[in-house]
């Protein structure tokens, strides 16, 4: 299957968890805020845990069990929260890594963000694996013991680790305190990752909608309440465990290493990792893509670029101009890595106005590829071929929906890059000059190619955000539709409303 079946696989996906949830609350298009979540629950609930632990050898398992008798509603409910909101957050990380993968989402100015994502793998199942030895049960003996082996393959010891799990009074107040510092030393080198991979997004989704973050919680207590867990009977290093109530999830390396062998495993491990971190510098047949380009002349230093682009690649410098420079104006910068030639700069730019009486429009940051005053062209030519009062511009994502198949004689279809790209008085142009109606598509909302292109469009339109349409514009005669590749019924949907209303123009016309 190559990559583009596989994107339309995910798309389709996405659209049947769409009709349950809702475009607004589906998990899917919030795999990374749900993981954000999923440890906070863990941190909190792991917070109380290490309270009442006694983090001796002897002790670790009489205080768990203590905390699950005395304080079962307490206790063994955040004892139960903090094991399957560890499960639930290994199982949203690896959905995460798989979505970006299918939709192609790790190379170019997405390099750095997969690059810094691929560790935090790691740093999960390690902490987990800990976490089991700290009930010191039979199964944390087990994933102990198992473990030991399975790093007696690499040729780094001198002395085999298994001695250190084998055998009475092999596990001493020592050793016990290193998985205590591991268990809770791991997850804050997983913060500090998690802050580094986010580091070139603007504005991260860093928690999931109200709604679907108290679903997700309710969700873990319920599961808490019906399933608790339990201990297993107390670790007895002088015997090796038999039957064990297994989390496959966390502890699936185990089973692993058994079915193969230590060094399979290995082999598998490091495999894996080495073609993630190798995948985004593997040739692949792309366009090369064209970086945003400052003139000087028409930026007025005023940060709309810089605070709507979704991937940082925009910065603010003091204006090389002396006399510019005293008066505290700036100068917009981009920078070429981590431009995503999405244009969305371009539609935030001020000067981008197609009312500008220019010749030829230039405006303050524009797309070499597809400036905006060829947009501008493209509307007149196409306006002025089309008859009657009854014409409707109709402007969409070349992301998205795809607008050519809204071709008619009363319909002039203009593709953008990302509808993000298309300043909000093209909307008012276009009906100065004689459309009768306009309809702006772009990708559903929170599917954006580019993130933050349909978010920012409908912002714009509503008048919530800079540039804003203007209010006197009359909101009977413009519509959205916003509908994702290979979903043009709903764009041929939303025209036929349009079409209806020139007709009755009473009719409220958003689809």
């Amino acid at each position: 299957m190559d990559a583009n079946r596989l994107r339309a696989a995910c798309r389709q996906l996405d659209h049947a968890v769409d009709r349950p949830f809702g475009t607004a609350l589906n998990p899917l298009r919030h795999l990374g805020a749900l993981g954000v979540l999923l440890f906070c629950l863990i941190a909190a609930s792991g917070l109380y845990l290490y309270v009442v632990l006694d983090t001796s050898a002897a002790g670790a398992y009489r205080s768990i069990e203590r905390l699950a008798r005395e304080q079962p509603h307490v206790g063994g409910l955040l004892r139960s929260l903090h094991r399957y909101a560890a499960d639930a957050f290994v199982i949203v990380m690896l959905l995460h890594l798989l979505r970006e993968w299918l939709f192609g989402r790790y190379s170019g100015f997405r390099r750095f963000s997969w690059l810094t994502g691929v560790p935090l793998i790691g740093f999960a199942f390690a902490s987990a694996l800990v976490g089991f030895w700290l009930n010191w049960d039979q199964l944390g003996q087990f994933s102990a013991l198992a473990t030991a082996e399975w790093l007696d393959a690499l040729p780094l010891f001198a002395t085999p680790l298994t001695h250190n799990f084998v055998g009475t009074g092999a596990i001493d107040d020592r050793l016990f305190s290193l998985f205590v510092f591991v268990h809770l030393g791991v997850p804050l080198m997983l913060l500090f990752g998690l802050w580094f991979h986010l580091q070139r997004i603007s504005r991260p989704e860093v928690m999931p909608p109200r709604a679907l973050a108290l679903g997700t919680l309710a969700m873990l207590v319920a599961l808490a309440l019906v399933h608790p867990v339990t201990s297993q009977a107390p670790a007895d290093p002088a015997r090796v465990p038999q039957l064990l109530a297994y989390d496959w999830i966390l502890l699936a390396i185990h089973p692993l290493a058994d079915a193969t062998s230590p060094a399979a495993v290995w082999a598998l491990v490091l495999l894996s990792l080495g073609l993630l971190f190798a995948l985004p510098f593997l040739p692949r047949r792309a366009a090369a893509v064209p970086v945003a380009r400052v003139d000087p002349s028409n930026c007025n230093g005023c940060r709309r670029c810089f605070d709507d682009c979704p991937y940082a690649a925009v910065t603010m410098l003091p204006h090389p101009d002396a006399q510019k420079r005293r008066l505290g104006r700036e100068l917009a910068q981009v920078d070429a890595d981590l431009c995503a030639s999405c244009g969305i700069c371009v539609g935030a730019c001020p000067s981008s106005t197609p009312f500008r009486s220019l010749a030829e429009l230039v405006t303050g940051i524009d797309m070499p590829s597809e400036p905006i005053g060829a947009l501008r062209r493209r509307l007149q030519q196409q306006l002025a071929a089309l008859p009657g009062p009854r014409r409707i511009v109709v402007f969409g994502c070349a992301r998205g929906a795809r607008v050519e198949a809204l071709a008619a004689p009363d319909v002039a279809a203009l593709g953008l890059m990302c509808i993000g790209a298309l300043p909000p008085s093209f909307v008012e142009y276009a009906l100065r000059d004689g459309a009768g109606a306009v309809l702006v598509s772009g990708c559903r909302a929170n599917g954006c190619e580019f993130r933050l292109g349909q978010r920012w469009t409908e912002q714009r339109l509503a008048g919530t955000r800079e540039p804003r349409l203007r209010a006197a514009v009359p909101r009977t005669q413009v519509a959205t539709a916003w509908a994702d590749a290979g979903e043009e019924d709903r764009l041929h949907a939303a025209l036929a409303r349009l079409r209806a209303g020139l007709d009755a123009p009473e009719a409220v016309r958003h689809g």
